[in-house]
Parts: C-alpha cells; sequence; structure tokens
C-alpha cells in the first residue's frame, strides 16, 4: 500500500504541468479517449468516429470555440482497448475555427482504426495523463473525455486511474454509449453503465457526463458535449439525455471485473 501511494505520488508530480515561455494560450486541452473494444464492431466504431467528425465540424461546437477568450482549443484523439492498447489518432492539434476544424476530421476520417480486446478505462487515463505535461499548450482547464459502452474488465482499477488524473488537475468527463447488443462469447454490458461512469469514471472539477442511448444517437450525444465542455458549463438536469452528479445509490466499481470471471472479453 504504501509503495503504490509512493509511486501515485511520483506519477503525479511527473504530470504536473509547467508553464514555459513558448506555450500556446488556449482556452481547453482535450482529450478526446475512444472506445475500440471487442465490444464494438466495425459499423459501431466507423459511427463513433463519424459522430466526432460532425461535432467538431459544427457551426454551433465551432462558434463554441470562438466564443472563448482564446479563441482556440488543443485537442488530441486516441483510440483504447485493453491494457495494451492505446493509440494516438491524431497529436495535439490547435482547432480555431471552420479551416482547421475542417483539416483536423479529415486526418480523423482517413486514420484506420484498430480494435481489440478487453476493457481497460483505467489504462486509457493512463495513457492520457502524460500527454498534457509535454503538448506546448498552456490551457486554462485540462480535460479527458472518455467514451465507451462498457465498464472497466482489465488493468488497474479504474477509480485508482481516475484519482491520479484529478490529483493532476485533470478534469475526466464521460460518454457511456448505452446498448444491450451482446459483445464477444454472448456477454453484454452491465446495467445501468451511466450510474457506473458517473461514481467510478468522472472526476475533477466540473466534471459531467452526457449519455448515448445507443450508437446511433452518438452523434447528437458527443455534439452536445463538445459544446458543455469548450463553454465550461455544465449540461441542465431536465435536458434529456444527460446526466448530472447526484447522490444516488452507488454502483460497484468492480462491475466489469466482477463480470469478466465467468470467462470472455468486452
Amino acid at each position: 500500500m504504501k509503495r503504490l501511494a509512493l509511486a501515485s505520488v511520483a506519477f503525479y508530480l511527473l504530470t504536473v504541468p509547467t508553464a514555459r515561455a513558448a506555450d500556446i494560450p488556449v482556452d481547453l486541452e482535450l482529450i478526446l479517449a475512444v472506445d475500440v473494444s471487442g465490444s464494438v464492431d466495425w459499423e459501431e466504431a466507423t459511427l463513433q468516429r463519424r459522430g466526432y467528425v460532425e461535432a467538431i465540424r459544427s457551426e454551433e461546437v465551432i462558434g463554441a470555440i470562438r466564443s472563448g477568450a482564446n479563441g482556440k482549443i488543443a485537442i488530441a484523439y486516441i483510440e483504447w482497448a485493453g491494457t495494451y492498447l492505446q493509440r494516438t489518432v491524431i497529436d495535439w492539434t490547435v482547432i480555431d475555427g471552420p479551416e482547421s476544424a475542417q483539416a483536423f476530421t479529415t486526418t480523423l476520417t482517413e486514420a484506420p482504426i484498430d480494435t481489440g480486446p478487453w476493457t481497460s478505462i483505467s489504462a486509457a487515463i493512463n495513457y492520457a495523463i502524460p500527454m498534457f505535461a509535454k503538448n506546448n499548450f498552456q490551457g486554462t482547464r485540462r480535460v479527458i473525455d472518455i467514451s465507451g459502452d462498457g465498464p472497466n474488465n482489465a488493468g488497474r482499477p479504474v477509480t485508482e486511474a481516475r484519482d491520479v488524473a484529478i490529483a493532476a488537475g485533470i478534469t475526466i468527463n464521460g460518454l457511456p454509449i448505452v446498448n444491450n447488443r451482446p459483445g464477444p462469447g454472448g456477454l453484454r454490458s452491465i446495467r445501468d453503465l451511466d450510474k457506473y461512469y458517473r461514481d467510478c469514471v468522472i472526476g475533477g472539477a466540473g466534471a459531467f457526463l452526457v449519455v448515448a442511448r445507443d450508437f446511433t444517437d452518438f452523434s447528437l450525444a458527443v455534439k452536445r458535449k463538445l459544446i458543455f465542455e469548450i463553454a465550461n458549463r455544465m449540461p441542465p438536469v431536465e435536458e434529456r439525455g444527460v446526466t448530472r452528479i447526484q447522490a444516488e445509490q452507488p454502483i460497484s466499481c468492480g462491475a466489469g471485473e466482477m463480470q469478466m470471471r465467468g470467462g470472455g472479453q468486452y
């Protein structure tokens, strides 16, 4: 336990950013971390990609970017699955208007999609945290935006990775994709995936989640979520498909690991 605590402190110290004269000021440093695990088939992975492309190109998202004090954000796009699959699809890029948004989304559209077994949200967080320390940007906020359709079932406990990110001043927001389609081996995702993301994944200043009711709903959900993130405001409670942090019965943060004890990959 003592060694684990010391390791977490050391990791935190390595990831705390220090302002440099050459750092470019932006309103937000944002990592989009997208699930491509075995439960996400080719069609669904393509729908996720298309959702981000359409959202980033949209007038509403570009308007939110331009409304900031600096009028620009820095964004990176990563895909992840199990403990050994995390990939930077697009490294840090400035988006400040339609042209840069178009260039970013064109690159994203043309990039190949890799998939892999298992679901390690914790490994995705571990992979994302150091990216902030070496990106040459200085944002007023740093956010990891995690989208996925299942719970953590590989690697370290998701709450440990989340807490390291929060200690480093990083906010984690979530976009759980709720669906009941069986994954490989016939496994289905856990019930109340939105509550799992609320209790176990998101955290930090202003953290929130937006729920996609299925993969076809993803495009609208991600656009809505990006607008809230970029504008630095919480979604209204009454808005359909949006959940805010609230006091309810907590869900087990080991639900994914317990599910895997019966075998299979999700």
